[in-house]
């Protein structure tokens, strides 16, 4: 070997272990910086001729683990999808309060028929009767509250995706930036692990916000896809948009979150993520919070519809000279078909003495008044011509009968034999008497049957949208109403394959009248409304108002009940009484001191009522009590099985975290081993430099 060849393989020696030496004083002074990855200074031996000439530095790269960054990754963005379900739904339990308390949600429940059951035992007490309506409507003023507060924090899940979503367009732009910087540095040999130690940083922040699949690319940097191979970055940067929605209520349709790939593409992002923050809000948005409220709203109604099955049966003292039902949804003659048994409605005086009675016998399509054959054509006619000057009269989807001045309506079913109807009487039914009022239908079994009169004009539309198991759109289909003017017809319409949603799911149509949706598939795709534009003639309500069709017209029933308004503004008007239709002619039928009505409200919380499916709940026969129970278990036990996820998920982030920084961190022992090592490399290849130049010096003074 020449002296030259001593030199420069002393010299690359050198050369390679100062650099060395400053991976590792960069390594050293960063072993606190968060998310930093060690540098590693790749040396390998220069050959000339197949004889050794030194060493060199082929690349400083950084100490990535592929394996463990991905499972990190994952890690992070279950526990960041997790970690938000659990904030938000923890937020929604709150709401009801303690459910062992008593102040909380589900007390007030048991608390309003207590009250109903105190003005039993003394039904001439005005504060009895005011104290039994003031809790009645502050439950359902509650109610109300937390149906819009569960629609706060869906609006508030929409708004925090756009701001995770601008984010991640951010952090795409800015991957996307370094990766020119590490092909750069690449394609120069040049030190990049600066920007990519940067550019884990990102990846580790973007995966927190969705699951992403990172490949490495040969010329240097990154290439970022979703799950379902939607480009993000790598080949260009994407960009994902979302529009959200402004206000949001129980029935509000929610726009796609698109990825607009490099190549003008354009993909649903919903497609490609299982899990991240993104994620997480969309299900609480879309699953979670929804689930709450249709559960809540189910509730409600049924507190509602016992409370109105329980105030039809009762009457006022004296009786109201006016009493309007509700909006049926549907024309008188198909509301009164299919009614059997027996009421009676009777004109009473001030002092309770029936004046006239009008004894209706229904059989199916036909009925008796007083012994005169009726149908639903010739009823109204009838029963006016029956009750010697009282007036009914059915308007807008709204039966009403007025007395004479001076006198009252009160409306009773005989015992053994009383009307009936999809599970109501004929009071109940028509809302006659109700003691809790609302714009809209609240329970969807309607009575109706497949040879009914459906009301709608046919063209008219209303169009649904189908999303799968990861929220993303499917499809959105437009339904027009038939020229069939039957129930039955209007089903055949809906469940068409082609023209209808018979290729996602069907509807059919119960015993009870109550329309049922079943999606097809495993899993099934969620159906929802977005647009209903038809009007039922004569009472202008729509279908998916009239039979409950979707999730969010039903949840939208919790902020919609009222006391009637002049029961509210005078409690005499409550009835507590009941007509007593055995009273000999000429004595009193009603008495104020009666207060067998008011034990009907108090145990209206124990009757038995059928609860359709709802949030994921069958339903099926049982008390409000008891469903408010259940109720009130599944909300905490879902809050608590949130927790145990988040909790779940953050524990195996932690644990993933600490492998990928063990592997991929600065470990000070290791530092100095390593910087001992180069020391005395460098000062090796020194002493081959001072012994070449001595060897030189030699030589020259031997000339």
């Amino acid at each position: 070997m020449t002296l030259n060849a001593i030199m420069n393989t002393a010299s690359s020696g050198l050369s390679a272990a100062q650099t060395q030496l400053r991976v590792i004083s960069d390594n050293v002074s960063n072993v606190n910086t968060p998310g930093y990855v060690r540098k590693i200074a790749d040396q390998k031996t220069l050959t000339g001729t197949g004889i050794g000439s030194g060493v060199e530095i082929a690349r400083i790269r950084l100490a990535t683990d592929t394996f463990l960054q991905a499972a990190s990754m994952k890690a992070g963005a279950e526990s960041a999808r997790q970690a938000v379900r659990y904030e938000l739904y923890d937020r929604i339990q709150s709401l009801f309060g303690d459910p062992g308390g008593d102040n909380g949600f589900f007390s007030q429940i048991d608390s309003l028929f207590s009250a109903f059951a105190a003005s039993g035992e003394n039904p001439t007490s005005s504060p009895s009767r005011q104290d039994a309506l003031f809790k009645t409507q502050a439950l359902f003023d509650e109610a109300g509250r937390i149906s819009k507060q569960i629609d706060a924090v869906r609006q508030d899940a929409d708004a925090r995706i756009l701001s995770a979503v601008e984010k991640a367009n951010s952090l795409l732009e800015q991957i996307e930036g370094l990766n020119l910087e590490i092909a750069r540095a690449s394609a120069t040999k040049g030190d990049s692990s600066g920007a990519q130690s940067a550019q884990s940083a990102l990846l580790g922040e973007l995966s927190k916000l969705m699951d992403v699949q990172i490949t490495q690319r040969p010329i240097g940097g990154v290439t970022v896809r979703t799950n379902g191979g939607a480009m993000l970055a790598g080949q260009g940067v994407g960009r994902i948009s979302y529009n959200p929605t402004g206000t949001v209520t129980s029935t509000s349709a929610f726009n796609e979150i698109y990825v607009t790939e490099p190549s003008g593409q354009k993909r649903a992002l919903l497609d490609g993520i299982t899990s991240g923050e993104i994620k997480g809000l969309v299900e609480l948005r879309d699953v979670d919070a929804p689930a709450a409220a249709a559960r809540l709203a189910e509730l409600v109604s049924h507190v509602a519809d016992e409370l109105n099955r329980a105030h039809n049966a009762n009457t006022a003292v004296p009786a109201p000279n006016r009493l309007t039902g509700r909006n049926v949804g549907q024309s008188l003659e198909t509301a009164l078909t299919g009614f059997t048994g027996q009421t009676t409605i009777a004109v009473v005086n001030a002092s309770g003495v029936i004046q006239n009675r009008a004894d209706i016998v229904f059989s199916g399509a036909t009925m008796t008044i007083n012994g005169v054959a009726a149908d639903p054509t010739t009823f109204l006619a009838t029963l006016n011509s029956q009750l010697g000057g009282a007036t009914a009269s059915f308007v807008d989807g709204k039966l009403s009968i007025q007395a004479p001045a001076g006198n009252g309506i009160s409306i009773a079913d005989p015992a053994g034999v009383a009307s009936n109807k999809a599970g109501r009487g004929f009071s109940h039914y028509f809302g006659l008497n109700d003691l809790v009022g609302t714009d809209t239908p609240a329970i969807y079994d309607t009575g109706l049957t497949a040879a009914s009169a459906h009301g709608f004009t046919a063209g008219e539309t209303m169009s649904f949208r189908f999303t799968d198991e990861r929220g993303a759109r499917i499809r959105d289909i437009e339904v027009a109403v038939p020229a069939g003017g039957t129930v039955g017809d209007l089903l055949t319409a809906l469940n068409d394959p082609i023209t209808g949603i018979g290729r996602y799911g069907s509807f059919s149509l119960g015993a009870d009248g109550a329309l049922n949706y079943t999606g097809a598939g495993n899993p099934s795709p969620s159906m929802s409304v977005l647009d209903d534009r038809t009007r039922q003639v004569p009472s202008g309500v729509s279908v998916s108002a009239l039979f409950g069709i979707g999730e969010g017209t039903r949840a939208s029933r919790a902020d919609s009940f009222t006391i009637r308004s002049d029961i509210r503004t005078s409690p005499a008007n409550l009835a507590l009484a009941q007509l007593n239709l055995g009273a000999a002619a000429g004595s009193a039928a009603l008495t104020s001191g009666d207060g067998r009505g008011a034990l009907l409200l108090a145990d209206a919380g124990q009757r038995t009522s059928a609860f359709q499916s709802a949030g994921g709940a069958a339903g099926g026969s049982m008390s409000v009590s008891r469903y408010a129970s259940e109720l009130a278990g599944d909300i905490g036990g879902k809050a608590a099985a949130a927790k145990t996820r988040a909790q779940t998920a953050d524990a195996l982030a932690t644990e993933a975290s600490a492998r990928q920084i063990s592997q991929e961190g600065v470990n000070l022992d290791e530092e100095l081993v390593l910087m001992t090592t180069y020391q005395q490399a460098f000062n090796a290849s020194a002493r081959m430099i001072q012994a070449a130049k001595d060897m030189y010096d030699t030589l020259l003074g031997m000339v």
